[in-house]
């Protein structure tokens, strides 16, 4: 199939913009007349860093981030967080506390990992409905004395979303925000980090963006390796040693794009009609059922399933017989998943809507 035919709902790597493709097409091999492609030039050298400190100040004002806080360009993964974040902000190994909420599979690592480094308290958890919604505030159990509360702001498998900025009183908040970051507009100064892998709404795998209020760093355990200090890593301006070049430019392109479509604002609006397409859909659907419970309901990853498990297979090859690629659903959870992260254009939102019909058409007898 040519590119134009297919529309990709990977829940990630996942789609990017074809603008920012064709223009890293057109640099590959020489960026800017420099006789260079970006993935062959020096990080210290001039030229690239113009392209760090641009994509770095682009960062900034895509999230109105105050200079209370670093932006840091990090490689490991968002799952590499699991482990620095508390290595960093618990006071002590094996004497700090922190609270997490579990509302998904990546929360749910986090919290293991943590467990490693300190005491950590289930502030809520929403296993017993097999993390189908998001706990309200006045279900949290906090603790005044923890050195941080941790969520997930985007549940890529169950398609679950916050809907609000947990209330902690002193208690900084550390997120995970990979599958919904620039999708709307954040308050940074209510967060004491954020992290995200690039590889859903940012740029290619690869790369880890940490906004981080830089009060909280320079505290880490006496045993964090070098690489997993946040107070070296700002002190280095993320370059102790090479950083994700290639997706660090890539990321630039993509924040180029985002200010074309209204920035977070403008793609806060569209990507409420696209989810608004498929829910309603969903909603007064005879055989696909959405699963996540609503006002918990994710904008970017929307899950549902017919109840049959061959309607469900079926379904999921015809979609892919018709470009309509990576819908079908995790393996732990089964069903299907559409991830319509900001470079899913809208007509592709349509056309999956339009598959639906005939397959609910079709299977309804």
């Amino acid at each position: 199939m040519k590119r134009e035919e297919v529309f990709n709902f990977s829940a990630g790597p996942s789609v990017l913009p074809t603008e920012v493709l064709e223009i890293a097409g057109k640099d590959i091999l020489n960026y800017g007349g420099s006789g260079m492609s970006v993935m062959e030039m020096s990080h210290r050298s001039k030229v690239y860093l113009e392209i760090f400190e641009s994509t770095k100040s682009k960062m900034k004002s895509a999230l109105s981030i105050p200079d209370t806080h670093e932006v840091l360009f990090l490689q490991g993964g968002a799952s590499l967080q699991f482990s620095m974040i508390p290595m960093n902000l618990m006071h002590e190994l094996g004497k700090g506390k922190a609270d997490y909420a579990v509302t998904g599979n990546f929360a749910t690592i986090a919290t293991k990992e943590a467990k490693k480094y300190g005491t950590v308290n289930i502030a809520a958890s929403s296993e017993d409905k097999n993390h189908t919604y998001i706990p309200k505030q006045s279900d949290l159990k906090l603790s005044p004395d923890a050195d941080y509360f941790y969520y997930c702001a985007n549940n890529t498998i169950y398609g679950t979303e916050w809907q609000y900025v947990p209330e902690t009183g002193n208690v900084p908040i550390c997120c995970d925000m990979s599958s919904n970051i620039l999708s709307k507009p954040v308050d940074v100064s209510k967060y004491g980090i954020i992290f995200a892998g690039a590889q859903k709404n940012m740029a290619p795998a690869g790369l880890t963006v940490v906004i981080i209020d830089k009060s909280l760093a320079g505290k880490e355990m006496s045993c964090t390796p070098l690489m997993m200090s946040y107070q070296r890593m700002i002190e280095k301006d993320s370059m102790y040693n090479t950083p994700p070049c290639w997706n660090i430019y890539m990321l630039g392109l993509v924040l180029d794009w985002l200010g074309k479509q209204g920035g977070v604002e403008g793609m806060e609006k569209i990507k409420k009609e696209k989810a608004a397409l498929l829910y309603d859909f969903l909603d007064n659907s005879k055989l696909f059922k959405a699963c996540a419970e609503p006002g918990s309901r994710s904008d970017m990853n929307i899950t549902f399933r017919t109840g049959d498990e061959e309607k469900d297979a079926g379904f999921c090859k015809g979609a892919s017989a018709k470009g309509l690629t990576n819908v079908k659903g995790h393996r732990n959870v089964g069903g299907m998943r559409a991830s319509i992260y900001n470079a899913m254009p809208i007509e592709g939102v349509r056309k999956l809507v339009e598959y639906m019909k005939e397959f609910e058409v079709s299977n309804c007898v």
